[in-house]
């Protein structure tokens, strides 16, 4: 059977559903959008948008929900984790091509996603050891005092295209985890793998309520980010975006983290191994199409490597083949939409325009005639005051800028407003780990081209890439998803007491 055949929630229509209760939902919403096949530009299905009575249903069912899940012990919590994990590794060719079919990625890319998602799964997995508290005996003659984490309550993930399974495990199994109940929007261009993980959950264990999924726009976001029942709010998308979410639910009173875009650099020094440092370049900067908040979209070239990484970039770029995701041999699929396609192609006749030289320009690039195809691109001689710099274009676009030293490298990415994630590739200890105290970034990778953290550790920018102070995931998704308790308790003093407690007095 078809992976499309599979899909939950999904009539002979190919209208998609909703995910609240613990069943799929039509909804009440009179809207609804298309989604497309990337690879062909054909609309395969539709999607509802949710209205505000459709928020209201999925925040009720949550909120309903929440006490007893509160309640539940946190290794009950845990074995639902585990049994999804089971589950979703047997289904893991199905969820991968519903990414693709959808997305556009190749299916080593949606398997890659996958894996990366479901580590969250497992770091969650250990939840009775993460929420354990501390305790000191005798705070003062007769008291002591401990500390605990408790949750929130309703909690809501909005999350955006580019990675429909991963980006939603960096918030979901750590917020169900800790005893919350949850509400995913994710983005209506590709929501049938979100819609899979719910029916997944539910087979797993998971009580209805406890996960939820609300299809939709801005209005079904707006919903969230009011709803007085939502007591915190996870957001990952453009900057314009992220600051508006964290300024409307910051309003509202909800506790909020909001991940916004990046400019990701890349410094190659003098010394670096340049085909390592071409390889990871060209990975990094057209896998996925250049559509990852963690992509390197600017190459630093310091002093007199920038000539031969120039050319060796060029020669490579040829050799990959762009093509459908599912076909077993492409190495870069389409973008998601045709808009995105073409305002992604205008950013390279910009640059020219404003004195960048085109290397490899993508749009002369051979592609398929349908779907949203677009050829790999790299500008040279870009500086710091052009589009194709300043802007997240967010396609596969990779721009070098040429620096003289380390200092004046450090200096170029130091005063970009994106502090997401950053690179150095160098044989040089002492410059790597200079670099890594010197850089003004969330997550920084030595000859490592996208340093995105595991699961033990949090995912997170600075600057214009991060809106609230908490990142994902990790420890601090522990601490974000909870709240503390301190308990100050006294009882009588055994040396003292007159009360017979009926065993020696020891104090």
């Amino acid at each position: 059977m078809r992976a499309e055949q599979q899909i939950p929630g999904r009539d002979a229509a190919s209208r998609l559903s909703h995910w609240i209760g613990g069943k799929a939902v039509a909804g009440e919403g009179a809207r609804s959008g298309d989604v497309f096949d990337p690879s062909t530009g054909a609309r395969t299905r539709q999607v509802p948008f949710a209205s505000r009575g459709d928020v209201d249903a999925a925040v009720g069912a949550a909120s309903a929900a929440f006490p007893a899940w509160a309640r539940t012990p946190p290794v009950v919590r845990a074995r639902v984790l585990f049994r999804f994990r089971e589950l979703a590794e047997s289904r893991a060719d199905l969820i991968t091509r519903l990414i693709t079919s959808e997305h556009g990625k190749i299916l080593s890319d949606a398997r890659g996603e996958l894996a990366r998602g479901m580590e969250v799964v497992e770091f969650a997995c250990g939840i009775p050891q993460l929420l354990k508290g501390e305790l000191t005996e005798q705070v003062g003659r007769g008291v002591d005092a401990w500390s605990l984490r408790q949750p929130l309550g309703v909690v809501a993930g909005i999350t955006p295209f580019n990675f429909p399974v991963m980006v939603p495990m960096w918030m979901w199994p750590v917020a169900i985890a800790c005893g919350n109940t949850f509400v995913l929007k994710p983005s209506e261009r590709d929501p049938s793998a979100s819609l899979e993980v719910a029916r997944l959950l539910t087979e797993a264990g998971c009580p209805e309520g406890v996960f939820n999924v609300v299809n939709g726009d801005r209005e079904a976001v707006e919903a969230l980010l009011q709803h007085p029942e939502v007591a915190a709010v996870s957001f990952v998308g453009s900057t314009p975006v992220a600051e508006w979410v964290h300024r409307t639910a910051s309003t509202a009173g909800k506790r909020v983290q909001a991940l916004g875009g990046a400019k990701n650099h890349l410094v190659v020094m003098p010394d670096a191994d340049l085909d390592a440092a071409t390889d990871a370049l060209i990975g990094s900067a057209y896998g996925s199409a250049g559509e990852r908040c963690m992509a390197i979209s600017v190459a630093v070239a310091v002093g007199d490597v920038a000539d031969p990484l120039v050319d060796a970039i060029a020669a490579r770029m040829p050799k990959l083949k762009i093509g459908a995701g599912a076909e077993p041999d492409t190495d870069m699929g389409p973008l998601i939409t045709a808009e995105h396609r073409d305002k992604v192609a205008a950013y390279i006749d910009e640059g020219a325009k404003a004195g960048a030289r085109v290397v490899v320009d993508g749009r002369e690039t051979d592609v398929p005639e349908d779907g949203f195809f677009l050829g790999t691109t790299l500008l040279d001689n870009v500086t710091p005051d052009m589009t194709v710099y300043t802007d997240e274009i967010f396609g596969p676009v990779l721009s070098v800028v040429r620096a003289s030293t380390y200092d004046e490298g450090l200096a170029i990415v130091n005063a970009n407003p994106f502090a997401n994630g950053t690179a150095i590739f160098t044989r040089d200890g002492g410059a790597a780990r200079q670099f890594q105290f010197d850089v003004e970034v969330g997550m920084v990778g030595i000859n490592v081209p996208i340093p995105v953290p595991v699961a033990s550790y949090s995912f997170g920018g600075w600057k214009s890439s991060l809106f609230g102070d908490t990142h994902m995931y990790g420890p601090e998704g522990i601490a974000f998803y909870t709240r503390g308790k301190v308990v100050t308790s006294r009882w009588p003093d055994p040396a003292t007491s007159s009360v017979d407690l009926g065993f020696p007095r020891t104090r």
